[in-house]
């Protein structure tokens, strides 16, 4: 039998206080990015020549495409391993990671500090084919292309069915004939992309050898990073979905989710087990017991994973929403620090550079979380993107049921 569920359009008024806010904020960041676009990123922003990068690419990029990898994180159960159960969570989770993902390609616009030459990007003959950066960024570019295709089904869904306007009902049932033939393939690209990326991002601090931090700095780096991309984007989707049910009063997802969290506990053991050995292996737990402002942050990084791995552990607990709640935001602080320490706290550029964001920059970065916050009410009050929990072939027999 299909595990397939029916999505459908929230509904409902969309300038709501929460809308207009939000969209007061993003007006303010763009105010902000037009006048770092005029005088450039060394008035804007706290970088310098010992920090080439800040929080538009430790949290924006690193951080942000972690937490939107919640769409590859549920593909992998639900195409790779053929867990249909977790279908209902495929479009929420794809949603969040297109415009996470979306926002994450801008901020490395915003970022570049000769953006005038960003159309050069696709010439070829320009690439330095030995860059790590290069595969990143390739990537990231191309998986932003291919979420919003593995979207586009919830947009023509409702756009063949607009007959008032037949050009855009043509080609919408055109559009959907073509997704259907060659979703399968856009959907493995969808799994191999953040694999590739992800792990890239952990390679990219590789070659830091002298400057960043012992305790973060380990030929494991590329698995750590495509780990805690699992566990972000795993835990991602149990927030989404526990704010959804509750600003839209729907039903709660609990058995599919705590599914998911006995999945996540294996996960946790294995990411905290690597970063225990790996220091052991290596001669390096004596920096550890150091108990230094580096210390400090590896051991909140560990228990913030420890705690979500323990509440996880028994079944009872997983069953409770309000402990699944709190294990996924636990894991999205200890995936986020992580990155942050790998990225700015435990790099040690040397003597006499030092680096805090700026207001421009922090305006910047939460009018861009305002942004994804409005783009997603949008689009769940307009399409079929949460589902109803009713199985599409439930629905199918209530329709064919003759009226009373």
């Amino acid at each position: 039998m299909s595990h397939k569920h029916e999505a459908a359009a929230v509904g409902g008024p969309i300038l709501t206080r929460t809308f207009i806010a939000c969209l007061a904020v993003f007006a303010l960041s763009i105010a902000v990015l037009a006048w770092r676009f005029v005088v450039g990123l060394g008035p804007t922003t706290g970088m310098n020549d010992g920090y080439p990068w800040g929080i538009w690419i430790a949290f924006d990029v690193v951080t942000g495409t972690a937490l939107a990898c919640g769409g590859f994180s549920v593909a992998i159960l639900c195409y790779a391993f053929n867990e249909g159960k977790y279908h209902p969570l495929i479009r929420p989770a794809v949603l969040t990671s297109a415009l996470g993902y979306s926002l994450a390609g801008a901020s490395v616009i915003v970022d570049l500090g000769r953006y005038w030459n960003v159309w050069k990007i696709p010439l070829i003959w320009n690439w330095n084919r030995n860059s790590v950066l290069l595969e990143v960024a390739v990537c990231i570019m191309t998986y932003v292309v291919v979420l919003w295709i593995e979207l586009s089904p919830a947009f023509v869904e409702v756009w063949e069915k607009q007959e008032k306007y037949p050009l855009l009902c043509r080609a919408a049932r055109r559009v959907h004939g073509w997704l259907n033939r060659y979703l399968v393939a856009i959907l493995a690209l969808g799994i191999l992309l953040p694999t590739m990326h992800q792990s890239s991002l952990g390679s990219l601090m590789l070659v830091m050898t002298s400057k960043l931090h012992k305790l973060w700095h380990t030929p494991l780096l590329p698995f750590l990073f495509l780990a805690t991309a699992v566990l972000m984007g795993y835990a991602a989707v149990i927030f989404e979905s526990a704010l959804a049910d509750e600003v839209f009063d729907r039903p709660r997802e609990t058995k599919i989710l705590a599914s998911m969290s006995s999945v996540m506990v294996g996960v946790l053991f294995v990411f905290l087990g690597a970063r225990v050995i790996d220091l052991a292996l290596r001669g390096r737990l004596g920096l550890v017991a150091r108990l230094d402002f580096y210390s400090g942050m590896f051991l909140l990084e560990m228990a913030l994973f420890l705690a979500a791995a323990i509440l996880l552990l028994s079944r009872k607990r997983r069953d409770n929403p309000g402990v699944e709640l709190i294990s996924a935001i636990l894991m999205m602080l200890g995936g986020s620090l992580y990155r942050f320490d790998t990225f700015l706290v435990g790099f040690l550029p040397g003597p006499g550079w030092s680096y805090f964001p700026t207001i421009p920059e922090m305006t910047v970065t939460i009018g861009f979380v305002a942004f994804e916050v409005l783009a997603y009410l949008f689009i769940v009050k307009t399409f079929p993107i949460l589902h109803t929990g009713v199985p599409s072939h439930a629905l199918g027999m209530a329709a064919a049921k003759p009226s009373d």
